[in-house]
């Protein structure tokens, strides 16, 4: 307690340390002058043998030694870290200070002045300056090691938030080096309250002040159950500081007993919406036990799907994806993650139908789903459509064939929030996707087809948040389209969840789409990930570089003429699309056309995209 108590002080002085440090060296060159005397005339001798002036001759010694350490910026090093390199530049300081002192006492022709004092007195002073400094490191480091088992320095971390996640917290955190030295909370039934005999100090809105005053290098956001608006303003709050701030997982990934873990802010942290509760036990009902493939098993939504899949024991997954490193990859994380669920490790292009014929006639699995694609906007509107209506509409279709001749029980597409009135290649070639499988569901009843529409997803391969991190590591400017260019987000994890859950509750033909809040604008993203990184606007730029081809302002989840039906999981509504009686007819022409087009322009690709999706408008 005795400690913790020297620790609490030390804490409380240290926003004045520049200028305490300035009053120790002025009373220790003092000190200097009485032992000089005292050394070169005897205790008989000291104060009777002294000038008159003496005390006047002090005070400008002393001055003069202070202006030298302040312009040698010693108050700003710091006593807990004193070094070798802090000794020369307080002999330096001496040197220059004693120099000038005595030069300018023998200019004054103060002669009583003993000429020796003006000689040891550097001496005295070095030895008193470095000393104390000397002797506050032992201190300290004792202190240290008696208040965190630790004799280096360590992380001061306020926590926000007292409740069992920071309970937890701080079971594990004050063993590594860390020193909680307080919390704070907004419910006034634990102000004054000790967590794990860490304080409450208050509420949140005293953490600039106790940052301060409790000398703070990080702040903790440990609010993993406060709604998702909430945990934005806490975290708005904690950025403010200027300190790193941290946080904990959402109350999802949390178990019970679990270590809590800390992590830096991630983007979706900066959501403010609250995730979509879904019905695991359903979920479960259709994966466990199963065989369940999926198609770019190694991209982003595809390896996210596969590590969702694995929680709910199928029988197998099969892995289909045309990259041999991605399949290495996700293959290699299954493994190491699930040993148990047993894995296929498949290369193959979805553009394939006997390769995929030869898959499911071996493998038979009962739930596919299919997230092959390209989906990059800017990369497929020029030189790429015709690859980008072959993947991801003809490939679909022949996935989707493949399976409904093999007897799949349960057919899933990703689909996008830009297939709905599309203005780019990508989002045609993916509502002609899901018009393929409404085309199939016609004819093949046993297999149930349904389709999933979100929004952008935060981290995956292609989208902004990893090209702005990149950016701003490289020190800017940070380029965004267009300053009022808004989209729908959601994190990888939510969406590959969505996925399940259509297979769960989706029936043939029917597209699912995800309440997804309030749309978010890029700039305000841009602008919290340069303020997450620790800059400023000022540092770190945004440069505007207009729409690109085939973009828009605003992206929509549910066509004009869509109608939609609730579902018993809140947040998720089923879009039943029009279909018409020729559909299957006019699908199957089309594929056909489209195989091997004698004219393989993007403007040939785009005229026949829109002869299926009169809808789609491009530049």
């Amino acid at each position: 307690m005795f400690w913790q108590s020297v620790d609490a002080f030390l804490t409380r002085i240290r926003p004045h340390r520049q200028g305490l440090s300035l009053a120790i060296d002025g009373v220790l060159v003092a000190l200097g002058w009485q032992f000089t005397y005292l050394f070169r005339l005897g205790f008989e001798r000291w104060l009777s043998a002294r000038p008159s002036y003496d005390h006047g001759v002090l005070v400008g010694v002393a001055a003069c030694y202070l202006v030298v350490f302040r312009l040698l910026d010693v108050p700003k090093g710091m006593w807990r870290f004193s070094g070798f390199g802090e000794i020369k530049r307080l002999l330096l300081g001496c040197l220059i200070a004693g120099s000038v002192s005595a030069v300018v006492v023998l200019m004054a022709q103060l002669r009583e002045v003993p000429r020796a004092v003006l000689m040891l007195h550097p001496v005295m002073v070095l030895f008193g300056v470095c000393g104390v400094r000397i002797l506050y490191r032992t201190v300290y480091e004792h202190m240290r090691m008696q208040v965190s088992g630790r004799s280096t320095e360590t992380r001061r971390a306020l926590v926000l938030g007292a409740g069992d996640a920071a309970r937890r917290l701080l079971a594990g955190i004050q063993h590594e080096g860390w020193v909680v030295v307080g919390l704070l909370d907004d419910d006034p039934a634990k102000h004054d309250a000790r967590v794990a005999g860490v304080p409450v100090l208050g509420p949140m809105a005293l953490l600039p002040e106790q940052a301060q005053t409790q000398g703070a290098t990080h702040v903790i956001v440990a609010v993993p159950s406060a709604p998702m608006a909430v945990r934005r303003r806490i975290i708005d709050l904690a950025a403010g500081t200027g300190l790193t701030v941290l946080t904990v997982p959402g109350a999802r990934e949390l178990q019970d007993g679990q270590r809590v873990p800390l992590r830096d802010i991630q983007p979706e942290d900066l959501l403010g919406r609250d995730p979509v509760t879904l019905d695991e036990g359903g979920i479960a009902e259709v994966l466990n036990d199963k065989v369940v493939l999926v198609t770019g098993a190694g991209g982003s939504i595809g390896s996210e799907l596969c590590r969702q899949i694995a929680r709910y024991g199928p029988r197998h997954i099969v892995l289909f994806e045309l990259s041999e490193y991605a399949l290495y990859a996700i293959e290699q994380e299954l493994s190491e993650k699930w040993p148990h669920v047993p894995l296929v490790r498949l290369i193959g292009d979805v553009k394939d139908p006997d390769r995929l014929r030869e898959v499911f006639a071996r493998w038979r699995p009962q739930i596919v789903f299919h997230a092959a694609a390209y989906k990059h906007v800017p990369l497929m509107e020029e030189e790429n459509a015709l690859a980008a209506l072959r993947n991801n509409t003809i490939g679909t279709h022949c996935a989707a064939r493949a399976a409904a001749e093999h007897g799949v029980g349960r057919f899933v597409l990703v689909s996008t929030d830009k297939a709905v009135n599309p203005t780019n290649v990508m989002g045609a070639t993916k509502r002609a996707a899901e018009l393929a499988i409404s085309a199939l569901a016609t004819q093949f009843p046993a297999t149930s087809f349904m389709a999933v529409r979100f929004g952008n997803v935060l981290g995956s391969s292609g989208s902004v948040i990893p090209k702005f991190k990149e950016q701003i590591a490289k020190g800017g400017p940070v380029t965004v389209t267009h300053p009022d260019v808004i989209r729908y987000f959601m994190t990888i994890s939510e969406a590959a969840r969505l996925v399940l859950q259509a297979a769960a509750i989706g029936r043939s033909g029917q597209v699912l789409v995800l309440d997804m809040g309030e749309a978010v604008k890029i700039v305000d993203m841009a602008r919290d990930l340069i303020r997450l990184a620790g800059h400023t606007e000022e540092e770190i730029g945004i440069e505007f570089t207009g729409l690109r081809p085939g973009e828009k302002l605003y992206e929509e989840l549910l066509a004009d003429s869509d109608s939609t039906i609730p579902t018993p999981v809140a947040g998720l509504r089923v879009a039943r699309m029009e279909v018409d009686a020729d559909l299957p007819g006019r699908i199957a022409a089309w594929l056909r056309e489209n195989e091997n087009p004698p004219d393989r322009s993007d403007h040939a690709v785009k005229q026949r995209l829109r002869v299926l999706v009169p809808e789609f408008t491009s530049s």
